[in-house]
């Protein structure tokens, strides 16, 4: 009677402990639509996240410049290069540098000039506007805007 049981339950554990090529080929299928959808999403996240963290430190550093040309009593030049492979700097100078920021190299930041002087009266040379942009075309820009009486205020939007 043993011999039985045992005979017979051996080709159902066989028969039961595994998947078939159909059912992998099946999970395969459905992961890939599911990474298919979600790729380009994340793309566009990423390169939103850049254009924001560019635009936080560019705020950051434009706020410094002109709270430091009032506090030191002087001129103070606010200057970014966008051409490091590494990543862009932005620079805050008299005659010697007083900081450097830096920011992800695929971000870019355009305005109609590479400098901004802030005088110690609140005051700009001239009015700019940044636009940041990412080298990624799906990211959404963002400005900031930098008036005459040195007034800093950021928004989405521009072109790229």
């Amino acid at each position: 009677m043993n011999a039985s049981i045992n005979s017979s339950s051996y080709p159902q554990l066989a028969s039961s402990s595994g998947f078939t090529l159909i059912e992998l080929m099946v999970t395969i299928a459905v992961l890939a639509i599911i990474v298919s959808i979600a790729a380009p999403n994340i793309s566009t996240q990423l390169a939103n996240q850049r254009v924001k963290s560019t635009t936080a430190i560019l705020n950051n550093a434009l706020k410094e410049a002109r709270t430091e040309s009032v506090i030191r009593r002087q001129p103070l030049v606010l200057s970014y290069d966008n051409n490091s492979d590494d990543s862009g700097i932005i620079e805050i100078k008299t005659a010697a540098t007083i900081n450097t920021y830096s920011y992800d190299a695929k971000s870019i930041i355009k305005p109609p000039q590479a400098t901004i002087t802030f005088e110690p009266s609140k005051r700009v040379d001239a009015a700019v506007t940044y636009t940041i942009c990412d080298s990624n075309s799906v990211g959404s820009p963002r400005q900031i805007m930098v008036s005459a009486v040195a007034n800093i205020t950021s928004q989405l939007g521009g072109t790229c």
